[in-house]
């Protein structure tokens, strides 16, 4: 199903917090200082491309009287934010189904109504982020291990919308995203997974390992995730469905032909939109 183009333009401009004046110049042997320093500018212009395909996206695609799909990571953050100013503003009436726990303590936070897909098994729009898109909009998600709740929320969705930064937009997917298509697993089919993923499609497949805590991620659902590396260009609807058959696998981090359009916060300040392509 085709989304609904709402009115009004895509919001486009230019960048805040350009190199002040003052600062000047590094001087000999203050190398360190300046790389800090454009570390730092560089992420204050990642987050306001982010901010802005956020914006555009809320803008362009929320309506009052629907039900939303909200999806997880650091670009969410601020289409829940968008989204909240718009509800204060404009007397929306919207109600909101998060795809973790991160999500649904955005909602709760701001203020937004809450529910479930038992109480709205239908949605009329799902927000989300990506790791990487392709020309295709052929998706890689999962990064943040909220792939299979994502899935499910974008799946029954009339209009599946993504918002991302220009990090995230590539020819062919593995160009941008190094890290490998999370795929969800019950437990203890972890190792028999990881070796039919690398004899049937090449590669490697790693266990994702916590940060934080001794042993794996165990993701909201209790499973583990295998960060699966591959090694070429695959068909990726033949290859995800092939994955999904394997015994002890619960979902995949591709999401093939499901978005409909990807708004992409730009370094220049604008917000380039990309559909999906008409075969």
């Amino acid at each position: 199903m085709r989304c609904r183009k709402q009115p009004g333009g895509l919001l486009c401009r230019t960048l805040i917090g350009e190199q002040r004046a003052d600062l000047g110049e590094p001087r000999c042997g203050h190398a360190q200082p300046r790389r800090q320093h454009d570390h730092g500018q560089r992420s204050i212009m990642i987050e306001e491309a982010k901010r802005l395909a956020a914006r555009a996206a809320i803008d362009n695609h929320v309506q009052t009287n629907q039900i939303l799909g909200i999806g997880s990571g650091s670009t969410i953050v601020h289409a829940v934010h968008r989204l909240a100013e718009r509800v204060k503003e404009e007397n929306l009436n919207v109600v909101c189904i998060p795809t973790s726990f991160q999500a649904r303590q955005l909602i709760l936070q701001n203020g937004l109504n809450l529910s479930d897909l038992d109480r709205h098994p239908e949605l009329d729009v799902a927000i989300d982020g990506a790791d990487e898109v392709d020309l295709d909009l052929n998706l890689i998600k999962g990064g943040g291990g909220c792939l299979t709740q994502e899935k499910i929320v974008a799946g029954y969705a009339k209009c599946f919308i993504v918002i991302a930064d220009y990090r995230k937009k590539a020819k062919n997917l593995g160009e941008q995203w190094k890290k490998g298509i999370p795929i969800e697993v019950i437990p203890m089919a972890y190792v028999p997974v990881t070796r039919v993923l690398a004899k049937r499609f090449g590669g490697v497949a790693e266990l994702r390992m916590a940060v934080n805590k001794a042993g794996p991620v165990v993701t909201d659902n209790g499973n583990f995730l295998l960060d699966w590396k591959f090694d070429k260009v695959h068909k990726w609807n033949e290859v995800n469905m092939a994955i999904k058959m394997i015994p002890g696998v619960v979902e995949t981090g591709l999401f093939v032909g499901m978005a409909e359009r990807v708004y992409f916060g730009m370094e220049n300040g604008s917000v380039s939109v990309q559909e999906k392509p008409i075969h």
